[in-house]
């Protein structure tokens, strides 16, 4: 008997469920449509379709995968963020929904959208970012900064893909270590998680993110003390900057950052309450 997309769709669901995966209907639709080669489209107005052979084990190596706890990210290379359709791979952090707010910080704390601005990212990863704030300033360039050769050519990559090329310059760094321009925005999501939590996070983080992109030191904040450090003399006078924090980290870093000198607000909460983002300016 020949399998349906439903069926097969059904079929990955419950072994998604098996394996504790937290989203298992979202993601058995995703390795569904990558694997058979269909659209959600395709699922929602043709679900008893037959699929050949071929296509279900095309659907079954990835859902193995899946099953092993690697992130859909990596298996699909693909992740949205922002407005944005983003190649990622296990060399980056995957973007996260809470991310997006540091993006939406950083618009509003910036220089009108018609006004030219120059931006830096700090440990930038797969430039989410970066790009995302190039996408909607128009008139802005940038300098995304991480430590990661690998991280820079996913980086470069999907700013070819979305065109912004021509405005950003990516470069291999430690944090600001060499940086002699001031800019008018400074955003960074740095690693935050204490050393000894990460081995106790979900498989597909503790497992398959980069470790540097996670480990931040035994208390979470080792990357927070050098980027406020170095903030006065990385902003131009009333210059901004977004800096995303884990949950509890929020007053740390807004005291880390007056000690350096800065004017900080009220920070960014995120869709559950929790204040994600620590925003400022250079006095």
């Amino acid at each position: 008997m020949s399998k349906t997309l439903v069926s097969v769709w059904t079929d990955v669901r419950k072994r998604l469920e098996a394996a504790g995966v937290d989203s298992p209907v979202l993601d058995a639709r995703l390795l569904l449509e990558a694997g058979a080669g269909v659209s959600r489209l395709d699922i929602v107005t043709d679900p008893r379709r037959a699929i050949s052979d071929e296509q279900v084990h095309a659907v079954d190596v990835l859902t193995k995968r899946r099953e092993a706890r690697e992130p859909v990210s990596h298996i699909l290379g693909r992740k949205h963020f922002w407005t944005l359709d983003l190649a990622v791979s296990a060399n980056v952090l995957t973007p996260r929904p809470e991310t997006e707010f540091v993006v939406e910080a950083g618009l509003q704390e910036t220089l009108p959208a018609d006004a030219p601005h120059r931006i830096l990212d700090l440990g930038t990863g797969s430039g989410a970012i970066m790009l995302a704030l190039l996408k909607e300033r128009p008139n802005a360039t940038g300098v995304a900064i991480d430590i990661s050769e690998e991280a820079l050519a996913v980086v470069r990559a999907n700013a070819e893909q979305l065109g912004v090329a021509e405005r950003l310059q990516a470069g291999q760094g430690n944090w600001a270590e060499h940086i002699d321009e001031r800019f008018d925005l400074v955003v960074s999501n740095p690693p935050y998680i204490r050393t000894s939590d990460i081995d106790g996070l979900e498989p597909e983080v503790s497992r398959f993110e980069p470790r540097v992109a996670l480990d931040g030191g035994a208390d979470g904040l080792a990357a927070y003390r050098i980027i406020a450090a170095a903030l006065p003399s990385l902003l131009k006078p009333g210059g901004a900057f977004a800096l995303e924090v884990g949950a509890g980290q929020a007053e740390s870093v807004k005291a880390l950052a007056e000690e350096a000198g800065l004017a900080t607000g009220e920070p960014r909460r995120d869709l559950s309450g929790i204040p994600r983002v620590v925003v400022g300016r250079a006095v």
